[in-house]
């Protein structure tokens, strides 16, 4: 039984309520409410908990939402607060899928057309300084670093607040899923120096730092001299800064540098490339090339990086939230495509493992810091912002645990004439 409220008079949510009440009507166990710009509710099914409300502010936004939904369109309207989520987002987001299950006849159809094109049309599309380097080829150093600059150069207070004390920004690794973030990212690390066998004395580059968290690693607890190399000045400053800080400048150090242009006769012992992968979609044969080249025959290189899948498509780069508003260039192909490259290349593929569910509970734990300290980080970077990567992270949550990414780690060689470091068996990982 659905309860409808109408506490005012407004002749748009009338109508707007009667066709959302005959739509919703086939939809099964529903569990969410829906409120209008007039506050006009509808509850959920009788017997069912709510489980989040889809907020409506303005009737502009159902015409935009069921008229020609995308996924850009569906992002705007939360970021521009056309539409709000109070409760469950993750929940929220398999919203449109539910709907498109959802049938209706002929002479509804009909109806239901003549009112959308009868509600007004909202102009918040352009309302945004958010706009993607697309100046030459996506592969060309500037427009790389610009690309990497436009997601990762927010302020360091606001990455403060979201990740964990190590500024960890891709995968965690859960030894239970009741485990904080600090603790399951230290894991992902030493999970990483383990996978790579590091050793005192070896030489280890990992390509696109972030704010140094694994290079400080390896140098604390393995002994390593290693290299860092990212194309964002606030990564680098800051890795830079936690390295004299922890007394690690001997073993430790950073570049600012595209890592394809590392140079000189330097050979690495060990590699390690975490979240770096999804940026250089558009380079990939220079990616593994330049891997290659750096290092040492006998040597070690984990690429840690998202996949899609072949049963899932992605938005293409015109209709993705994601690549207009978060990650501009950035794009995902299935492990087949990389491997089918890294092979090509020379490498020898040792180990895949797959961890999907350890990076949807990571995303979660961020929408929780993000939640938590949202006054603070509106503060640090505007609402805006943190619209945006609440709904970025709640829709990856979302696609990991369903399948529709994955998280592999693929620990690739370059065997000296067939030898390579590995052990018999895996166990010196699972410590």
């Amino acid at each position: 039984m659905i309860t409808l409220k109408l506490r005012k008079e407004d002749k748009k949510a009338r109508q707007s309520f009667s066709f959302l009440k005959k739509i919703l009507a086939h939809h099964p166990s529903r569990d969410f409410a829906v409120r209008l710009w007039d506050g006009s509710c509808l509850a959920p099914e009788a017997g069912q908990t709510r489980r989040f409300t889809l907020v409506i502010n303005h009737p502009g936004t159902l015409r935009k939402l069921l008229w020609h939904p995308t996924q850009l369109r569906l992002g705007q309207a939360y970021v521009f607060k056309d539409l709000d989520i109070e409760g469950d987002l993750e929940a929220a987001l398999k919203l449109p899928e539910m709907m498109t299950g959802i049938h209706v006849k002929w002479r509804e159809k009909i109806l239901f057309v003549k009112w959308l094109l009868s509600l007004p049309t909202t102009d918040k599309d352009s309302k945004t300084r958010f706009t993607a380097p697309a100046n030459g080829e996506p592969a060309r150093r500037d427009r790389v670093r610009k690309a990497i600059s436009f997601h990762y150069d927010l302020p360091v207070a606001f990455w403060n607040k979201v990740l964990d004390d190590s500024m960890q920004y891709s995968c965690a690794y859960f030894q239970s899923w009741q485990e904080d973030l600090n603790a399951a990212q230290t894991h992902k690390v030493d999970y990483i120096c383990r996978k790579l066998m590091l050793q005192p004395g070896e030489t280890f580059l990992d390509v696109g730092c972030g704010w140094g968290g694994l290079i400080l690693h390896a140098a604390k607890h393995y002994g390593v001299d290693a290299l860092g190399v990212t194309v964002s000045r606030e990564q680098a400053e800051y890795a830079r800064e936690q390295i004299r800080q922890q007394g690690l400048s001997s073993q430790c150090r950073v570049e600012l540098v595209d890592f394809r242009d590392l140079t000189g006769g330097e050979r690495f012992d060990k590699i390690a490339s975490v979240g770096s992968v999804e940026h250089a979609h558009s380079y990939m044969n220079a990616y593994f090339e330049t891997a290659w080249r750096l290092l040492a025959r006998g040597g070690l290189f984990l690429n840690h990086g998202i996949s899609s899948t072949f049963q899932y498509e992605l938005p293409s780069a015109p209709d993705s939230f994601v690549n207009q508003y978060v990650f501009p260039d950035g794009d995902v192909d299935p492990l087949s495509l990389t491997l089918g490259i890294a092979e090509k290349t020379g490498f020898e593929i040792r180990d895949i493992e797959n961890l999907r569910e350890h990076y949807a509970q990571t995303l979660r734990l961020w929408v929780e810091n993000l939640d938590r300290k949202r006054e603070d980080i509106r503060r640090i970077s505007g609402e805006i912002t943190w619209r945006i990567f609440k709904l970025y992270m709640a829709g990856s949550a979302n696609s990991f645990s369903r399948g529709r990414l994955n998280l592999f780690q693929t620990l690739l060689t370059k065997s000296d004439c067939g030898h390579t470091p590995l052990p018999a068996t895996r166990k010196e990982w699972y410590v």
